[in-house]
């Protein structure tokens, strides 16, 4: 029994290595930076809320087996041509952002399905496929907004448009257009603090807890549910209230965290559908899949339409948040942090779940925002904490990755043995 529990705890410790070595690398740097917990708590809300969308946006290829889509830089740019129509037609708002969102589906849906007939040519190499894409395709992005614009299509906008006529500058204001349209939306009804959000949470996992108690069989589930619900009620009694000062000040973005949450709904409600069992079916095995009448093609497009979809609404959510769009490089870095921050959450590139990319969210910019006076306060120079979330951003990419390869190496040798 012993040797049996000691194996669990072992492959459990191999199979979540990188997500609690970046546990403990956040622990470090919040110790280090001397940042007061406020700061760090308020910054981390608004960091979560900006860009969990694009980071849950990736979970569906996974499960169809097409792995961690880097193609999502496509879906962004979607976004983007959405955006600066928008602050060109000069529609401000919520009205102005719902129209970017319309704008852009259909912009992303074809980009989405161009991008999922390549990849479907590319079988066993998605990922580095959907890479190359992404450059290629910023290229052509690049060429509409430098050359296009102002030449083959007309725009006199000198808030958009260079000083020569042709071409879009570097970085557009969105003050006047879609700034916290999303985020503030509600916030003269009413405004939800950090701690009340909490207590709100904690009050569900209490109830569902319970109903869980009530309705499982097996004993097993039944042990890990009481656990979840006796850690849920300490804190909620003890540990929560000695919280409220430092929580009740940092506001919550109400409707963008709701969006959130209804594409975790979505994700969870996907998989039980047909196309979900189908998609679940390819990821796990493509001859199996093709043995049981599921169109693989077919499937695999649709797979990466939807997560080009959701990377445009994502990265529409994060430039409100932001309230500027760099033009040329806003999108740049969405595939490469979305991809690291889920990996730091535990996910790999066959099995991803809402959870690991929430998780991955928290940590990876929990180290953004600590580790530049973390990198002064150790080494008395903040550069060294820039470097390091760009060498995090790779290096966490790199490995993971790197143990994937093992693992499936391993799989291999213990079966032919």
């Amino acid at each position: 029994m012993n040797s049996d529990l000691l194996k669990k705890v072992k492959k459990g410790l191999f199979d979540n290595i990188v997500t609690i070595l970046f546990v403990v690398l956040c622990l470090v740097g919040i110790k280090l930076s001397g940042q007061p917990l406020s700061f760090v708590l308020d910054e981390l809300m608004a960091r979560v809320a900006r860009n969990s969308f694009l980071v849950l946006a990736l979970i569906i290829p996974v499960i169809a087996g097409m792995g961690l889509n880097f193609g999502i830089v496509i879906g962004a740019m979607a976004g983007q041509i959405a955006v600066i129509a928008v602050t060109h037609w000069n529609i401000i708002g919520m009205k102005g952002f719902l129209l970017c969102v319309l704008i852009s589906t259909p912009l992303a849906i074809i980009f989405g399905y161009l991008t999922g007939k390549l990849l479907n040519k590319t079988k066993g190499q998605e990922m580095i496929a959907s890479m190359i894409l992404g450059f290629f395709a910023n290229g052509l992005y690049q060429f509409l907004f430098l050359f296009l614009v102002g030449t083959l299509i007309p725009m006199k906008n000198p808030v958009l448009v260079l000083s020569g006529g042709i071409g879009i500058k570097n970085t557009v204001d969105l003050k006047d257009t879609i700034k916290y349209s999303l985020d503030n939306l509600l916030n003269n009804l009413f405004k939800l603090s950090m701690y009340e959000a909490v207590l709100i949470t904690l009050i569900i996992v209490i109830l569902y807890n319970l109903y869980k108690i009530i309705r499982e069989r097996e004993q097993y589930i039944k042990r890990i549910v009481c656990l979840s619900l006796s850690l849920s009620i300490i804190l909620l009694v003890n540990i929560l209230p000695k919280w409220k000062f430092t929580l009740e000040f940092i506001n919550v973005p109400i409707v963008t965290m709701l969006v959130i949450g209804l594409l975790c709904l979505f994700n969870i409600f996907i998989v039980k559908t047909k196309l979900g069992q189908d998609m679940r079916t390819v990821g796990h095995s493509m001859q199996v899949a093709n043995a049981s009448g599921i169109k693989i093609n077919k499937v695999r497009i649709i797979a990466i339409i939807m997560s080009t979809v959701l990377a445009a609404w994502g990265q529409l959510i994060f430039l409100q948040n932001i309230g500027t769009l760099n033009t040329y490089g806003s999108h740049e870095q969405v595939g490469m942090f979305a991809i690291a921050a889920l990996l730091i959450g535990g996910a790999s590139v066959s099995k991803a779940t809402n959870g690991q990319a929430i998780l991955g969210v928290i940590l990876f910019h929990t180290l953004f925002i600590v580790s530049p006076m973390a990198g002064k306060n150790l080494f008395d120079n903040p550069q060294i904490g820039e470097y390091f979330r760009v060498f995090v951003a790779y290096g966490v990419i790199g490995v993971s990755l790197g143990l994937h390869a093992w693992k499936k190496q391993l799989l291999i040798k213990s079966k032919s043995m």
